[in-house]
């Protein structure tokens, strides 16, 4: 039998073994593909001083490759019987945690500021200093180049992905395992049928990029559709400038509500906004953009000008 034929059997057996049922309604599919494993952690591109954020290690297979790579990985299960399980397998790894929680509502900038002193190399000298002390690492989170891993369960894919967003001060990169159409939405460009509201979040605070096409096969139980993995680089600033962040995304969120609507007719109708339908027009002709767009031929520059705008009002 190949080894391809081999690893769905074994894994059930695995699970059969240690008595866990794999649970649909928190969009459990566990990836099985030892490929496509090592592709992920080649992508995280882990070094010796790297903290992982991993999210819903499952059975712990893609956990043990990141913690031969990194410093300390933290991984994530909203299970308890995985939990269990995992803290079984993966005794022998020192550097992993297993945390029991909901990724939702953990702060995760909290969770990694409190973490104990771990001592890292310092390459250029050799030297050993403490990230907590004010060693060559001096900040805890971006200086420590702090990771998301994750392969991410379907139904609540956007929410995580805001979630990770707003910690984004303390990540320099998250590379998620998506479905393949939530991917293409985070890449996509104006004038695309892909293009929406999550293209513009994402790409204001990262530059995202699919690294790895992923087919349900590589999945057990398998999921309806393919999937993907991206990798957004956490950028040090937002993409573009606004004024006000918040009234940024609510046009964003305004022109995409409706998207046949032109934007005289989204901006002026929405409640978020407050504004009259003559006003919008005076700003849209500031803004040197055509009332009759839409907002799905609107770039990145052109909703930060336009919010910009408003924000003067």
């Amino acid at each position: 039998m190949s080894r391809e034929m081999a690893l769905p059997k074994i894994t059930k057996e695995f699970l059969r073994k240690h008595g866990i049922r794999i649970k649909k309604r928190l969009g459990q599919n566990f990836l099985i593909d030892e490929g496509i494993l090592n592709r992920i952690v080649e992508v995280a591109d882990l070094g010796k001083d790297d903290i992982v954020i991993e999210i819903g290690p499952g059975m712990g297979t893609l956990t043990k490759k990141l913690a031969e790579k990194a410093q300390k990985v933290l991984a994530i299960e909203l299970d308890e019987n995985l939990v269990k399980l995992l803290k079984e397998t993966l005794r022998p790894y020192s550097n992993i945690e297993i945390i029991h929680a909901d990724i939702l509502k953990i702060n995760l900038k909290k969770l990694v500021t409190q973490l104990p002193s771990y001592p890292v190399t310092q390459f250029k000298t050799g030297k050993l200093a403490d990230w907590r002390t004010g060693g060559h690492l001096a900040k805890p989170g971006r200086a420590n180049k702090v990771k998301v891993v994750a392969n991410l369960p379907y139904y609540i894919t956007t929410p995580i992905i805001i979630h990770l967003l707003k910690a984004r001060k303390i990540l320099s990169s998250i590379v998620i395992m998506v479905q393949k159409e939530v991917g293409r939405r985070m890449i996509a460009k104006p004038r695309t049928k892909d293009y929406g509201a999550l293209s513009l979040l994402v790409q204001y605070y990262t530059r995202p990029q699919i690294t790895v096409k992923v087919p349900r096969s590589a999945f057990l139980p398998e999921p309806e559709v393919d999937s993907c993995v991206v990798n957004l680089e956490v950028l040090e600033k937002p993409a573009v400038e606004v004024k006000d962040e918040e009234l940024f995304f609510k046009v964003v969120r305004a022109a995409f509500e409706q998207r046949r609507k032109t934007l005289k007719n989204a901006l002026s109708r929405t409640k978020d906004l407050k504004l009259s339908k003559k006003k919008v027009l005076e700003i849209l002709e500031k803004a040197d953009i055509k009332s009759l767009r839409r907002g799905e031929t609107l770039s990145l520059e052109e909703f930060a000008r336009l919010s910009n705008l408003i924000a003067e009002e």
